[in-house]
């Protein structure tokens, strides 16, 4: 939060004292699809994958590495049941704010300019991944992975990278091998 913006000592006392430490092993469900999401949470240490159920399979949204915040936006603001999951690919340290709790530090001024900062960043996060879905082939993401976020690509499992590039194990092993070439 700190990077975002400056908070007085008594402005982070409150805010802090507002969030819960919970720990989810790898492979545990942080949120599963039809559940409404009750937190905005900060991943201290892990690493997590939001995916989607479609034709018996899931296909992975995107991840979310340490140390970052997340949430199921839509579910967590409208109060709706999400449409996607949240699993832990590495045992993880979560930090969570209520839903209640959010909306009671939004009459904090650091708290809403840093919520507002953060919405903002997540908006371009998002609207990049469309970009690159819609106009890069998977082996041009995959490099665009390699070159922005290589921690990432050794972090998780190739069937879950093979997924969000929307493409088989098969190819992404072959444009593996391309590159290496």
């Amino acid at each position: 939060m700190l990077q975002y913006v400056a908070v007085s000592d008594e402005d982070w006392i409150r805010i802090s004292k507002e969030f819960s430490v919970t720990t989810y092993k790898k492979g545990a469900l942080i949120l599963e699809e039809g559940n409404i999401c009750n937190h905005l949470s900060f991943l201290e240490k892990g690493l997590l994958r939001f995916y989607i159920w479609k034709d018996g399979e899931t296909v992975t949204k995107f991840f979310t590495e340490d140390p970052y915040i997340f949430t199921s936006q839509r579910s967590f603001n409208r109060r709706e049941p999400a449409k996607e999951n949240i699993e832990a690919l590495e045992d993880s340290l979560v930090w969570q704010l209520s839903y209640q709790a959010q909306q009671a530090l939004l009459k904090v001024e650091a708290w809403r300019v840093f919520a507002d900062k953060i919405t903002q960043e997540v908006q371009f996060f998002t609207e990049n991944i469309l970009e690159e879905i819609q106009n890069e082939t998977a082996e041009n993401r995959y490099t665009l992975l390699l070159k922005n976020r290589p921690k990432l690509v050794q972090r998780v499992p190739l069937k879950h990278l093979a997924s969000y590039l929307g493409i088989t194990q098969q190819s992404l092993s072959r444009i593996r091998r391309n590159i290496s070439r």
